[in-house]
């Protein structure tokens, strides 16, 4: 297993942070506390507590890409693609909910700091790797005709509701037990004919 870096130590330290006392009450001397890493280097490596913010945020949706990437690269037909953006999804989620429930929480802050162009790039860039591994489906006729973000709204919709409420605490249902069931629905939802 390789070893964690400092950077990604200190990443961890403020997600555990952010967690237990909220992202505004969450102070650098909290972060560098938790982390043992001097103030030097927090600012080294982030500059500020928004920065480590936005960090955060861009590392656990670059994880969720690389999983889903690594996915697109085995995934042998139109439903497998379809199914994977859903099923890669709730397994991210489900591996790491604190994560997960900051992500959820934290974008419109990332959006309008001084990160929001660099996520707005990593979004495009993301989407257009999606787009990328569906292209030659879509070319086959084998998905229903619709605009690139309908079709992404109708296939990972449903699971980022549940997922929303799932990290919230108000589902009876466990997310990961939905899995194969949000994934069915989604190729059913985008599938031609369907």
């Amino acid at each position: 297993m390789p070893r964690s870096s400092r950077k990604d130590e200190i990443l961890q330290a403020a997600l555990a942070c952010f967690t237990e006392h909220g992202v505004d009450a969450t102070t650098i001397e909290m972060i560098r506390d938790r982390s043992g890493a001097s103030i030097g280097s927090l600012y080294h490596h982030f500059g500020n507590k928004e920065r480590i913010i936005a960090a955060l945020y861009l590392a656990g949706t670059a994880q969720y890409a690389d999983l889903l990437q690594r996915g697109f690269a085995e995934a042998a037909s139109a439903e497998a693609c379809v199914k994977l953006l859903v099923t890669s999804y709730i397994d991210w989620v489900v591996t790491n909910p604190d994560w997960a429930r900051f992500i959820l929480h934290s974008r419109s802050r990332v959006e309008a700091g001084e990160m929001g162009d660099t996520l707005r790039e990593a979004n495009r860039e993301h989407f257009a790797r999606i787009l990328a591994a569906l292209a030659e489906y879509r070319r086959q006729g084998l998905f229903r005709t619709l605009p690139d973000d309908c079709f992404a709204s109708v296939v990972i919709g449903p699971t980022q509701d549940l997922a929303r409420n799932w990290l919230a605490g108000r589902t009876q249902s466990e997310l990961g037990e939905c899995r194969e069931l949000l994934a069915q629905i989604a190729w059913e939802s985008v599938k031609s004919g369907g």
